[in-house]
């Protein structure tokens, strides 16, 4: 949906541009509001040693941190390997991102990406396959 919406705002744009009248365009959707601003990190490949204390360390050169989230196994009380890190800007995340992508912390190379809000109740896609099975018996 949010592609669409964004298809049809360069529409809108590219007609503008060619000087067609306003007039005979017809708009279906609104053009796209601005996304929300997205501060909060995801970092992955986080060593087991890792606290909340050295991965604040780790990013604060690149903003103000304000939250450092580890998340642990509840049998173990072991990291599972992954967190997330909350900056005040969204220029300072994209910054960390950028830096800190591919490098090593505690001997271990950091995956690290821009988090996605987690929908709780919302519609699960699964995708369709039909012919998964005229494939298998294909190649038997």
């Amino acid at each position: 949906m949010k592609n669409a919406m964004g298809m049809v705002f360069l529409a809108r744009r590219i007609l503008t541009k060619a000087n067609c009248p306003a007039s005979k365009l017809r708009y279906y959707s609104s053009p796209p509001s601005s996304p929300p601003p997205n501060n909060k990190l995801f970092v992955g490949g986080l060593s087991w040693s890792v606290d909340e204390k050295s991965l604040t360390d780790a990013f604060s050169s690149f903003g103000e941190v304000t939250e450092v989230n580890i998340l642990y196994d509840k049998d173990t009380g072991r990291s599972r390997g992954f967190g997330f890190v909350n900056f005040s800007k969204e220029d300072d995340a994209r910054c960390a991102k950028d830096a800190m992508d591919g490098k090593a912390l505690l001997g271990r190379p950091l995956r690290i990406s821009f988090a996605l809000e987690k929908v709780r109740g919302g519609p699960v896609v699964v995708p369709h396959l039909s012919k998964i099975g005229d494939i298998a018996t294909r190649n038997t």
